[in-house]
């Protein structure tokens, strides 16, 4: 089984911005952790970022018959970016999105997420624990 992690803005940023928060785990850290995670459930996956709202299309597009699922944490695009839903439904590739914080107890504005429709689950506020609740997920979904 192929899985990409999609990560969207800022959160390159992991253990930098707002600690209280994302917490004090690293992007590096959290690479690392998922790739041993992976390992462990014996599933291939590819980490890719980006703070450009046409990359992570380019990236979701690009997964087009090449990975079995799609773990995605759009960051700030998950409350306005039609077009990364609209690229999600497009590749009909399973997804799950994935949030570091439960944007349920946050602002008003990030209780709401456009982009989950176009996913088959969201998780959030199960820190980065989330992305490995979500390969799980994928792995038992996907046939």
């Amino acid at each position: 089984m192929k899985i990409l992690i999609i990560n969207g803005p800022n959160i390159n940023f992991l253990g930098i911005r707002e600690k209280e928060v994302y917490g004090e785990t690293t992007y590096e850290d959290l690479c690392t952790y998922l790739y041993t995670e992976a390992d462990k459930m014996d599933i291939d996956i590819g980490i890719v970022q980006s703070n450009i709202e046409g990359d992570i299309i380019n990236y979701i597009q690009g997964a087009y018959q090449k990975y079995d699922g799609i773990i995605i944490n759009p960051a700030a695009y998950t409350h306005y970016s039609i077009a990364i839903y609209d690229a999600l439904k497009a590749v009909n590739i399973k997804a799950i999105e994935v949030h570091i914080s439960n944007i349920h107890q946050r602002e008003d504005y990030r209780k709401i997420s456009v982009t989950a429709p176009a996913c088959v689950g969201q998780i959030c506020g199960m820190g980065i624990y989330g992305y490995v609740l979500a390969m799980m997920a994928l792995k038992r979904i996907v046939k």
